[in-house]
Formats: C-alpha cells, sequence, structure tokens
C-alpha cells in the first residue's frame, strides 16, 4: 500500500512549433506541459515543461528530465506562459508562437511507496485517446517514479537548468537531501519552487493495482470546473480537438 501525499487536478498541453498552426504529429510540437492544480492546503498551479516533448514510456522504463517553470495561486497567472506571441527574428522577420493547446486532463496523486514517490494520474478527458495522446505518450492511466535533482549538485555538460534558472530551497528542504544528488518527492512542496527539476521514469500502466489507490475515485472527485476556460485557451481560441476528441488539429 501507498500513502497519498498530495492529490488534485492534472492538465496536459503542447505548445506548436512557431509557425505550426494546423499540428499533424509530434514532430511539429516544441514542448509538451503540465499542469498540477492541489486540491488541498494552499490553491495553486504548478506548471512543468517535460523533456523530449512527451511523457516517458512506461514498457521501456524511459527516464525523462523535467522542470517546474511556473507556481502561481491564480489559473490566469499562467495565461502569459501560455498564450499565443507574436515577435520579430533578424533573419525571418516576424514569426508567430501559437498558444499551448489542451491535449488532456484527469485526476493525479502523488504518492509515497516503500523507499520512493511515484506521480500517478487517470484521464477524465479525452474520453477516448487519439493520436495526440498517443504519439505524447499520455496513457488513460500512468504511474512514474519521480525523483527531485538536488540543485546544488552539479549537472553533466549540457544537462539540467543553467545557473540562474537553478531552483533555490528553503533550508528545510535542501536538508532532505543529505549531500546526495536526488531525493524522493517528498514532500510535494519541492514543487511549490520555480527551477525545481525532476527526472520521471516510466514504472506501470496501472497505476491503481500498483499503488493500491482508487483513481477511479480521484477522477470523480476532479474539479468540474475546467482551469482551461480561466485560461481562455481551447475553445475559445483553437479548435480543441485533442482534449475533446482525440485528434489533432
Amino acid at each position: 500500500m501507498s500513502e497519498v501525499l498530495e492529490d488534485g487536478d492534472i492538465y496536459f498541453l503542447y505548445r506548436p512549433r512557431v509557425g505550426e498552426e494546423h499540428v499533424a504529429s509530434l514532430s511539429e510540437v516544441q514542448r509538451l506541459l503540465v499542469v498540477l492544480h492541489p486540491w488541498r492546503g494552499r490553491r495553486r498551479l504548478r506548471l512543468l515543461v517535460v523533456g523530449r516533448k512527451r511523457l516517458p514510456e512506461i514498457d521501456e522504463h524511459d527516464r525523462f528530465w523535467a522542470f517546474v517553470d511556473a507556481v502561481v495561486s491564480r489559473p490566469e497567472e499562467l495565461y502569459d506562459a501560455l498564450r499565443p506571441h507574436l515577435y520579430e527574428t533578424k533573419t525571418r522577420g516576424e514569426r508567430f508562437q501559437p498558444p499551448a493547446r489542451p491535449t488532456a486532463e484527469g485526476a493525479y496523486c502523488i504518492a509515497r511507496h516503500d523507499d520512493h514517490t511515484h506521480l500517478a494520474y487517470q484521464l477524465e478527458l479525452p474520453g477516448r485517446p487519439g493520436p495526440p495522446q498517443h504519439e505524447l505518450e499520455i496513457e488513460p492511466e500512468a504511474s512514474y517514479i519521480v525523483t527531485v535533482k538536488n540543485p546544488q549538485a552539479p549537472s553533466p555538460p549540457g544537462v539540467g537548468l543553467p545557473g540562474p534558472g537553478k531552483a533555490k530551497l528553503p533550508a528545510d528542504l535542501q536538508e532532505r537531501f543529505h549531500g546526495r544528488r536526488f531525493a524522493p518527492l517528498d514532500p510535494s512542496r519541492f514543487l511549490d519552487h520555480g527551477g525545481v527539476e525532476l527526472v520521471l521514469i516510466g514504472a506501470a500502466h496501472d497505476a491503481s493495482a500498483e499503488l493500491g489507490i482508487d483513481l477511479d475515485a480521484e477522477v470523480e472527485r476532479a474539479a468540474r470546473h475546467t482551469i482551461f476556460e480561466d485560461l481562455r485557451i481551447g475553445r475559445a481560441e483553437q479548435p480543441a480537438n485533442p482534449l475533446l476528441t482525440g485528434q489533432w488539429q
């Protein structure tokens, strides 16, 4: 059995590549984004960026890097990170960055399991996953072992955030590393600090069975009011095909 440290709503989005208004495959995706919205305690939202533009494959036990890009108290505060951008370049003139697009939502939990921690989720939407979810490796249900990188430990060349982007943790969280390079995501408030770096490892398709947690009940508790409406993305700015029908736009 596992101990649930945190639970809440989870949202998956992707950012199309610059100039790609109509996305038809993973090659036209720039970033995979994940928003975690806890139910208990101080209400906040964490925006995570996942490396390699997709989640780790479960069967291959992939290990992917991710980091906390922003922590805010209201959905509207995420809008600037997800909205469209228009900017000038010296060589190609004016360039358009489309807004982030919703592709899935559901419920998640962070659980302590033996000597490590898991991030597990189950989707509510789309009802039938399609090409976007398959290519982004967003399973209907999944579990990932998750660890936190010590921001004071060196990173291999070309890996991790540069110095100014690294997290500055309070003393009680920094002590959790005991001088090691990694620590379990325990407590989950590690995620309340921008620049925190994570490693996600594919663990199990059936997260409920692996962790002894009823994710069906978690989904039933999920908020009916989606943050996508507050963010004014999705239906208001572009077709939300990935979220509602499981099809690329």
